[in-house]
């Protein structure tokens, strides 16, 4: 089993450097379970962050060989629970097969004030060619 850390060059770069924004355990068969660190993004809004958020996911996932079809589990921060259907509508664009295994939490604040959700996906990558 081999573990890389990566910021992918083709996807959006993180806020800081003190954290990688992919970790890929890559089994012998060249599959791979990708942890992604929590996600936010720009906009006024939780739509419009919302959608910023699962287009760096996909781009994350993209650069590993993967998509959004491939998450098999989501954590979601949200700081106002009461507008989970707001977030729930964008996410159902995104995430359109089989919903992945699910957590959805509400928290006080995230680490940029103006931030109004986090999301964080594992996924299972198919073995590259």
């Amino acid at each position: 089993m081999r573990i890389t850390l990566d910021n992918p060059a083709s996807a959006p770069q993180p806020l800081s450097p003190y954290y990688s924004q992919v970790a890929r355990v890559e089994h012998p068969d060249g599959s791979a379970l990708l942890f992604l660190s929590g996600q936010i993004a720009e906009g006024a809004t939780l739509t419009e962050q919302s959608r910023g958020v699962f287009e760096t996911i996909a781009a994350l996932l993209k650069a590993h060989g993967a998509t959004l079809a491939d998450v098999i589990n989501i954590r979601t921060y949200l700081t106002d629970i009461t507008r989970l259907d707001e977030y729930g509508t964008v996410r159902r664009e995104f995430l359109t097969g089989t919903p992945p295994t699910s957590m959805t939490f509400e928290v006080p604040r995230l680490f940029r004030p103006e931030a109004l959700i986090e999301v964080e996906v594992v996924a299972a990558a198919p073995a590259t060619k």
